[in-house]
């Protein structure tokens, strides 16, 4: 059966690729376009052509018995339990209590929320939670209705919320195995060990098609080319979810979310929740087809994209989410919205969005107090007129035509499910090897200079590098916190890191292995092995505007050319979300390793890169490239099939052991280098690497401090907690209560040489919002070691602002050059002192080259 008739995306640039790679053309460093891929030739935009979108034969029917019990439930429940099933708050804004008063027809835990705030949450407190929530749904005695709610998390690779899951690698690594069975089967444990915790939906799997790697959800993609997505939604739906004619959404399945519909991927300069300016036909050909593969799998749900479309947000967009995605393509689940994603409708806010629902939107997720306004609000809009009942009681049926289908009107609660409390499932060894087999096949050998690889593990092996004994590193974004940041390998009990694979198998075989973090070592090794590479990072976090690794700071550079320096071989394990620029790092190392984000198994490396104790190759490179390599910083949206191809490592590349390296023995290093001074970004909806925010409390002689690793944390006397002003937890509220001195600073373990910003006569500026009352001394700063550097009292400029307004507020750096602040050895960029009763708000801070004449500048003291 064909999916659509006469596929232009299927005979244009399929097939022409699949041939590629067959006969071995894509191993080329500069491979030839598909004369007629879609990014060449590009035709004029056609909107609204429904003939593209295809019309599907969903393996999903509906059930007449089902439709019958849907309406005659329909029939006894009033307007506000329907708006109610339209609702979906978080864990962090809503007790037991608003759930059994409101009866929600859904809820969420967003990445770093956890029950009762607590990250160590065990599974029995997941499965208290549900079942709490569940008891409170079904109680009828305040608001009148018996429907079972259901808890949607993201289980993005993994149960990467909860403490001691299985974490697999990133889909970016996965892209690289191109194994839909290996997709599969992931998905399979995944569900597992979300069932364990009570749980019934995960929004998962991102099937975004990657354009521009400056993306900051680059490694959310599977990869740049539609074939790999399409098949791998297919499987990781039928994992999670069972297959229609089998074990569809039984007791060890759950309801999946194919996201984000549609376009997130393809954003104008790969930005976050941008732009995604394309034709319908590509839009179709390049971005959709995840969604061709996933319904066709049976998805339960769809999430609506931040993204717009040629200017038009999707989560406003009837057309696309209604005429299209619904009656077109012929879904019958429901569309689900992303975080607080209808307030960016034009004329919207997160309180009031009439316009979202009349697009198709089917549940708000609204993870924030804003849930109580809006729902009252589309109540009024309801009987106002301005959205029909007709609209409304369509998105009810669809809700809980998915809630039958999943069998929540007649399986026990939460914590009386087959699955429910059985802890052993969590990070169980059978889940772990697939896992550990995952990592195997997502490596990407890119260069094996005279045959390094493998090593043999009884020599004397030097690992180093910071992620080389890094868990939190190697498993990136979405990992137990949001951003992946704040964790210990203390979190992952039960994973391996990349030292620790490497080092059993060494020490089994009668070798010898040295961790160093700096690469100094007692005895000079045989080889050197470095493992270093990105922070964690998510979403618009992680959006940048080259791609040239370590930009300014290439301190691991610098470990590479030391161990060279010394005649030591060099095997560079590179730990990243996406392709980088990183032709000095290719040029130091005499074996270059793509790691990706492998996840809690870090073993699985060392069973590729290290022979077994009789030198015989244990697991051979599998992995071949699903992104193009750049070869410049400024080649950041290099796809497959561009009208001028011309990548350093084309799409499919990857060695196997034995293969004669294809990489110039030196690669240029030349950058083209900007005039002009850019921003030094320090904190925009988190810290910006290499800044880590820290809080302070107590004086000098008993004070305390620790690193903010999640979205509400508190240290004596400040608390600290994230909030939304545009976005997704992008700014953070910060009291003082005035019990002791506190502080909160932006710290780097290392010093930045930061002069250039001086001598461009540059500002720190930061932007807040006050509330309440301002002590007599509020102090901002930088500071160079424990007694050096400077500081304003902003305490009258705080005063002057609006309260509850957001106010730039700028200090120039000559002034705290003056107070002794050294520029050239910057250990804190920012911090700010009270010991006084302060509630303040921070949603960015940087160095500006320029100054900004709207800016208030606090003066010199």
């Amino acid at each position: 059966m064909t999916l659509f008739k006469k596929p232009f995306y299927a005979q244009t640039y399929v097939k022409p690729l699949m041939l590629a790679i067959s006969s071995g053309l894509l191993l080329a460093a500069c491979s030839k376009p598909a004369p007629d891929s879609p990014d060449v030739a590009q035709p004029d935009p056609v909107v609204d052509n429904i003939s593209i979108w295809p019309q599907l034969n969903l393996p999903v029917q509906q059930d007449p018995a089902i439709e019958q019990a849907i309406t005659e439930l329909m029939a006894g429940m009033t307007l506000p339990q329907k708006i109610a099933q339209m609702i979906q708050p978080e864990i962090r804004d809503i007790t037991v209590e608003d759930m059994r008063q409101y009866g929600f027809g859904s809820y969420l835990n967003g990445g770093g929320a956890f029950p009762n705030d607590d990250k160590y949450a065990s599974p029995a407190d997941w499965i208290a939670l549900a079942e709490s929530m569940y008891q409170a749904s079904v109680d009828a005695s305040q608001d009148g209705s018996t429907i079972p709610t259901m808890w949607g998390t993201d289980a993005v690779h993994g149960h990467n919320n909860v403490i001691g899951a299985t974490i697999f690698p990133h889909n970016i690594g996965l892209g690289a195995a191109n194994n839909p069975a290996l997709i599969e089967q992931i998905a399979k444990v995944t569900a597992r060990e979300v069932m364990v915790t009570g749980i019934d939906w995960v929004f998962a799997p991102t099937v975004a098609v990657v354009r521009d790697d400056r993306w900051g959800r680059t490694y959310e993609g599977y990869s740049e080319h539609p074939q790999i997505v399409h098949d791998y939604a297919a499987a990781i739906v039928k994992g999670l979810q069972g297959v229609a004619d089998g074990d569809f959404l039984g007791d060890d399945k759950v309801i999946s979310t194919v996201k984000h519909f549609v376009g997130d991927g393809g954003t104008t300069g790969g930005i976050d929740q941008g732009n995604t300016e394309v034709t319908e036909q590509q839009l179709f050909d390049i971005h959709a087809q995840g969604y061709v593969g996933g319904l066709q799998a049976g998805a339960q749900s769809v999430m609506a994209s931040f993204n717009s479309w040629n200017g038009s947000k999707i989560h406003g967009d009837q057309y696309l989410l209604t005429d299209v995605l619904k009656n077109r393509m012929g879904f019958d689940g429901f569309i689900v919205g992303d975080w607080n994603g209808h307030g960016q409708i034009p004329g919207c806010t997160n309180e009031d969005c009439p316009q979202a629902a009349n697009a198709g939107l089917d549940i708000y997720m609204v993870p924030t107090a804003a849930w109580k306004p809006l729902y009252y609000n589309l109540i009024k809009q309801v009987e106002g007129g301005e959205i029909s009942m007709a609209r409304i009681d369509d998105a009810v049926r669809r809700i809980l035509r998915v809630k039958m289908r999943a069998g929540l009107f007649d399986k026990p609660s939460p914590a009386k499910r087959a699955l429910a409390g059985k802890t052993e499932l969590i990070g169980a060894d059978e889940h772990r090897a697939v896992a550990r087999d995952a990592v195997r096949q997502s490596l990407v050998l890119l260069k094996n200079q005279n045959k390094l690889l493998p090593l043999n593990p009884q020599q004397r092996l030097l690992v180093t590098g910071a992620g080389a004994d890094n868990i939190g590193q190697q498993a990136g974004g979405w990992t137990i916190s949001w951003q992946g940041t704040g964790n210990t390998n203390a979190d992952f009990p039960g994973g391996s890191s990349i030292y620790d694979g490497i080092a059993r198998q060494v020490k089994a075989a009668g070798g010898s292995v040295e961790l160093s973090a700096d690469g100094s070592y007692q005895q000079k090794p045989d080889a050197a092995i470095v493992v270093f590479g990105e922070e964690p990072y998510a979403e618009g976090n992680g959006d940048i505007d080259n791609l040239e690794y370590q930009r300014g700071n290439k301190t691991d550079l610098a470990l590479l050319k030391k161990l060279k320096a010394d005649g030591i071989p060099v095997v560079s394990l590179f730990i990243s979300g996406r392709p980088l620029w990183v032709n000095p790092e290719l040029n130091a190392s005499d074996a270059f390793v793509a790691v990706w984000l492998p996840g809690s198994e870090g073993e699985g490396v060392a069973d590729v890169i290290l022979t077994d104790a009789d030198g015989a190759v244990q697991y051979d490179f599998h992995g071949k490239l699903s992104f193009s390599w750049p070869a410049s910083p400024q080649q950041t949206a290099v796809n497959y099939g561009d009208a001028d191809y011309q990548p350093l490592l084309s799409y499919g590349f990857g060695l196997r052991y034995g293969e004669d390296d294809v990489l110039a023995a030196v690669l240029s290093e030349q950058v083209e280098q900007s005039n002009q001074l850019t921003e030094l970004v320090i904190f925009e909806r988190a810290p910006r690497s290499p800044w880590q925010l820290q809080l302070q409390s107590g004086n000098a002689n008993s004070s305390e401090s620790v690193m903010v690793g999640s979205s509400i944390q508190q240290l004596g006397a400040i608390s600290s907690r994230t909030f939304d002003k545009e976005v997704q937890e992008d700014a953070r509220r910060f009291e003082f209560d005035g019990s002791a001195s506190a502080a909160l600073r932006f710290i780097s373990p290392f010093p930045r040489d930061l002069r250039a910003y001086a001598e461009a006569d540059s500002q720190l500026t930061v932007l807040v919002k006050r509330q309440g009352e301002v002590p007599s001394q509020v102090m901002l700063g930088m500071a160079c070691g424990d007694d050096c550097g400077g500081a304003v009292n902003i305490s009258a400029a705080l005063t002057a602002m609006p309260e509850q307004q957001w106010q730039p507020l700028a200090v120039n750096l000559s002034c705290l050059q003056q107070q002794g602040m050294n520029l050239g050895q910057v250990f804190q960029v920012l911090s700010v002192q009270s010991s006084g009763k302060l509630t303040l708000s921070l949603a960015d801070a940087r160095i500006s080259p320029v100054a900004n004449q709207q800016h208030t500048v606090v003066a010199c003291q």
